[in-house]
C-alpha cells in the first residue's frame, strides 16, 4: 500500500516534534517536515518555492506558530506582518497548494493546530488570538467547501502545555497558578496533543470535520 504524504510545519519542537515522533513510529506515512531553511513562513516567496516541488500532499498539519505577547500600545507594524503571515498566511498558502491533489484523490486530512485563545482570549493576547479565531474560521469554511471531495478539516485546541512557546519558561510560583486553574491540575505533554492528531489524520477518522477540538484539561469548561 502506497503511503500518504503529510506535510507537518514546525517539527523541530515542541507539539510538532511530538507528532512528528508518533506518525513516524506507525510506518503509514511519508513524513516532510520543512526546516525554516527549506521555507521559511514569514516569506511567501520561500513557501511558493517549496511548494512548487511539493504538492501532491494527502495530509496537511499546520503546526507552526508564533506567540508576541504585548499590550495593544506596544504591537509594532513588524509583529502584525509577522504573526499575520506565520499564523494565517502561510497555513492557507500550503492548504491552497495541497487541495488539488486531494481533491483528485478524493482524499485528503488538513489539521489545523489553533488554541484555547483561539476560542476565548485573555488579556495581551490580541495578535494571537486575532490569527488562531482566523485559522478556525478557515477551518470551518474548508470543512463545507471541501466535504464533497471527502477531504477533512479540523483544528485542535491545545490548552496549555509542556513547551518552551507555552510554559516551561514561566516561573514555578505562577505555574503553579496556572495548573490550579486546570480541573485535571497539571499541564498536557506535546505527546497527548500528537495522539489527538493521529486519530485525525488516520484511516479511522472518517466522519469529523469542521471542529475545534479542545484538548485543555477541562481549562475552558
Amino acid at each position: 500500500m502506497k503511503l500518504k504524504t503529510i506535510l507537518l510545519t514546525g517539527a523541530s519542537k515542541g507539539i510538532g516534534k511530538a507528532i512528528y515522533n508518533e506518525l513516524s513510529d506507525t510506518g503509514d506515512y511519508n513524513i516532510l517536515a520543512p526546516t525554516r531553511e527549506d521555507m521559511s513562513l514569514d516569506d511567501s516567496l520561500s513557501i511558493d518555492s517549496y511548494m512548487r516541488n511539493n504538492q501532491e500532499v494527502d495530509i496537511v498539519i499546520n503546526n507552526a506558530g508564533i506567540n508576541i505577547i504585548n499590550p495593544i500600545e506596544n504591537i509594532s507594524e513588524a509583529d502584525i506582518q509577522s504573526m499575520i503571515m506565520v499564523n494565517l498566511t502561510a497555513p492557507l498558502k500550503i492548504i491552497q497548494k495541497c487541495v488539488p491533489h486531494m481533491k483528485k484523490n478524493r482524499w485528503g486530512k488538513i489539521i489545523n493546530i489553533s488554541s484555547i485563545w483561539g476560542l476565548r482570549s485573555k488579556e495581551f493576547r490580541t495578535m494571537y488570538s486575532m490569527t488562531k479565531f482566523g485559522v478556525n474560521g478557515i477551518t470551518k469554511a474548508l470543512a463545507r467547501e471541501l466535504g464533497e471531495f471527502n477531504i477533512l478539516v479540523n483544528s485542535v485546541c491545545p490548552g496549555y502545555v509542556n513547551t518552551e512557546m507555552t510554559i516551561k519558561n514561566v516561573p514555578e510560583e505562577e505555574a503553579g497558578k496556572i495548573k490550579s486553574t486546570i480541573p485535571l491540575r497539571r499541564f498536557a505533554e506535546p505527546s497527548e496533543i500528537a495522539r489527538l492528531v493521529k486519530f485525525l489524520v488516520s484511516v479511522d477518522n472518517t466522519y469529523i470535520t469542521g471542529e475545534t477540538i479542545l484538548i485543555d484539561g477541562g481549562f475552558l469548561s
